[in-house]
C-alpha cells in the first residue's frame, strides 16, 4: 500500500474505537499484546493515533504517575516508516507529560534516537519469558510470613508500589488489583513488607509487580506465584541489576529481550527499604 503524502496525516488523541486497529499494529510486529492489554493502557494513560486517511498507522502512549510519566507503545506501520512520524508521535507523548520527567524503556537499537531527543539511559531491563517450572521456596527471615492478599491489603500494598517504583501507582494498581488472579505478600511484625501480582498478559501470564526489600524476599513471591501456574507461559520483566535472572533461567523463564531504561530528567528513586524487582509492562514501567 502506498502512503500519501506527510501534510495528509492526522494525529489525534486515542479513543477506546482505535483500540481493534492499535492492537493489529502490534500483531503485525509480532508483540504478544491481547486486544485487553491495550484497553488497560488506554484507560490509564493518554493515547495518541497518525491516520491516513481511514487507516490508523501509528500509536504512542504517556501514562502520567506523579511526578513522572512513563511512554510506551510507540508503533509505526512499516509502510509509513523513515517518515518522521515517530518523532512526531513522540512530541506528542512529551507534551502529556506536561512538567513530568519522560520515561520510556527502548530497544538497544532504538536508544540512540531518543538519546538524541534529550533522554539518558539510567538501567537495563531483562525481559524473561517461557513455560514456568516452580523452583524450591526461599527461606523466609524469622518472622517472616507469606500469605494471599485480600482487598483489605490494597492500601500497604499501593504504598509499597509507590516506594519501590518511585512513581504513583494509584491508578496503574486499580486496573491491576481488577484482573489479577493471585496476590501475595510477606508480613512481618503485623505489616506488610512485600508483594507481587500474575495476571493474564500477552501469550499466558505476567508477573509483576514485584515489590520487596531483598532478593530473598523477591524469589519467595515468584516461587509462590509460579507454583499456581505450573507449566503455563510466563513473562516477567525484570532490572538488569535484580540478581534474578540466572535464578528465573532454572525456573524456565528463559531472558529473551534487553532494553534500556531511559529518562529526560533525574529518574525516580526508591525509599523506604523496598525497590521493584519486577515491573508491571514494559509500557507502564
Amino acid at each position: 500500500m502506498s502512503a500519501s503524502h506527510p501534510s495528509a496525516y492526522v494525529y489525534r488523541p486515542m479513543t477506546a474505537a482505535d483500540l481493534p486497529s492499535a492492537h493489529a499494529l502490534s500483531v503485525e510486529l509480532k508483540w504478544p499484546h491481547r486486544l485487553e492489554d491495550w484497553a488497560m493502557l488506554q484507560r490509564v494513560s493518554e493515547g495518541f493515533v497518525v491516520l491516513d486517511g481511514d487507516r490508523l498507522i501509528g500509536t504512542a502512549f504517556a501514562c502520567r504517575q506523579g511526578d513522572f510519566a512513563t511512554i510506551g507503545l510507540v508503533i509505526v506501520s512499516d509502510n509509513y516508516q523513515g517518515k518522521g512520524i515517530g518523532r512526531r508521535l513522540m512530541e506528542h507523548a512529551l507534551e502529556a507529560c506536561q512538567s513530568r520527567t519522560p520515561m520510556l524503556n527502548a530497544t538497544l537499537a532504538g536508544a540512540p534516537l531518543y538519546a538524541s531527543q534529550g533522554f539518558v539511559e539510567f538501567g537495563r531491563i531483562q525481559q524473561h519469558q517461557g513455560l514456568a517450572q516452580a523452583p524450591a521456596l526461599e527461606p523466609l527471615a524469622d518472622g517472616e510470613e507469606c500469605r494471599p492478599l485480600q482487598a483489605a491489603d490494597r492500601a500497604p500494598q499501593l504504598a509499597l508500589a509507590n516506594a519501590g517504583s518511585g512513581l504513583d501507582r494509584q491508578a496503574v494498581l486499580t486496573e491491576l488489583f481488577a484482573v489479577a488472579e493471585h496476590s501475595v505478600g510477606i508480613e512481618r511484625d503485623g505489616q506488610l513488607r512485600a508483594f507481587a501480582l500474575l495476571r493474564p498478559f500477552g501469550r499466558g501470564r505476567c508477573l509483576g509487580p514485584v515489590i520487596a526489600e531483598n532478593l530473598e524476599q523477591a524469589k519467595h513471591l515468584i516461587a509462590v506465584l509460579l507454583a499456581q501456574v505450573p507449566d503455563a507461559f510466563v513473562r516477567i520483566d525484570i532490572p538488569a541489576d535484580s540478581g534474578l535472572s540466572e535464578w528465573l533461567e532454572l525456573a524456565g523463564l528463559k531472558q529473551v529481550d534487553t532494553v534500556a531504561q531511559m529518562a529526560r530528567g533525574t529518574p525516580p528513586q526508591a525509599a523506604n527499604g523496598v525497590r521493584q524487582f519486577a515491573l508491571v509492562t514494559q509500557a507502564i514501567g
